[in-house]
């Protein structure tokens, strides 16, 4: 099996029962069951009519590649998306589409927490590039906590190509630098937009620079010059998600 087709961890597997059982093929609880979470859970899976399979811990840690937490289930294979989605998330949006774009994030954490600010602030899809970036794993799904089964994550093969697609359609480019002097807060981003931001350590690639719209940076006031990719992700995508609340009047 793949590493993709499982989910581990207490909250991951509570989100994923909650709301995705039907795509539950097994579930695996460690035996003895330690803690009242845990416990919890096996009541919830009950309840759910799912069979439950008591094993060791050894067991569980074939299928895991962190912190199970006492649990794994095992999972249908979700949707691949594919180029041949973006175009038409994109079009299905008009003028009101929100993407998120990561040039090379390459650690699992990273791109989980990614997806579920995403999730949460109303992206409409991810896109990562196929080459020098970290996919879909357990340890992704696991961090997202749920978002990972409900976000289109589409990996695409020409980065720079999807960014002139999303261009096409009307979709304002905005990627996150820290050397420029335009701030994140003095932009309007009421229309159809896409945040772009590069990898933990490089930042932006020159192409993905060359092919943002504009560059905005994120203000500090601390002696710390940049963020973790997940938190600038985050903090970008609320300014975003209030400015569109707001010109909604809500």
């Amino acid at each position: 099996m793949n590493q993709e087709d499982y989910v581990f961890g207490i909250h991951a597997v509570e989100e994923l029962l909650q709301n995705k059982s039907e795509q539950i093929k097994q579930i695996y609880f460690q035996k003895p069951a330690k803690g009242q979470r845990l416990k919890n859970l096996m009541t919830q899976a009950q309840s759910l009519e799912l069979t439950l399979h008591l094993v060791s811990r050894t067991e569980l840690e074939r299928h895991a590649s962190g912190n199970h937490q006492g649990v794994v289930a095992h999972i249908q294979s979700l949707k691949k998306w594919s180029e041949k989605d973006l175009e038409e998330i994109i079009k299905n949006k008009n003028q009101s589409g929100l993407f998120l774009i990561l040039d090379g994030v390459q650690d699992p954490h990273n791109l989980g927490a990614c997806l579920r600010s995403a999730e949460c602030a109303g992206v409409d899809c991810v896109i990562i590039p196929k080459d020098r970036a970290v996919g879909m794993t357990s340890t992704v799904r696991k961090v997202a906590c749920g978002a990972a089964e409900r976000m289109p994550l589409i990996t695409v093969t020409n980065l720079a190509r999807s960014m002139q697609l999303l261009k096409e359609h009307g979709v304002w480019l905005y990627g996150l630098a820290g050397e420029t002097d335009d701030s994140l807060y003095a932009m309007n981003f009421t229309g159809s937009v896409a945040l772009v931001l590069g990898a933990e350590e490089k930042g932006l690639r020159r192409l993905t620079r060359e092919n943002c719209d504009q560059l905005l940076s994120i203000p500090m006031a601390g002696n710390i010059s940049s963020l973790n990719v997940s938190v600038a992700t985050g903090v970008g995508l609320y300014e975003i998600y209030r400015q569109k609340l707001l010109s909604q009047g809500k």
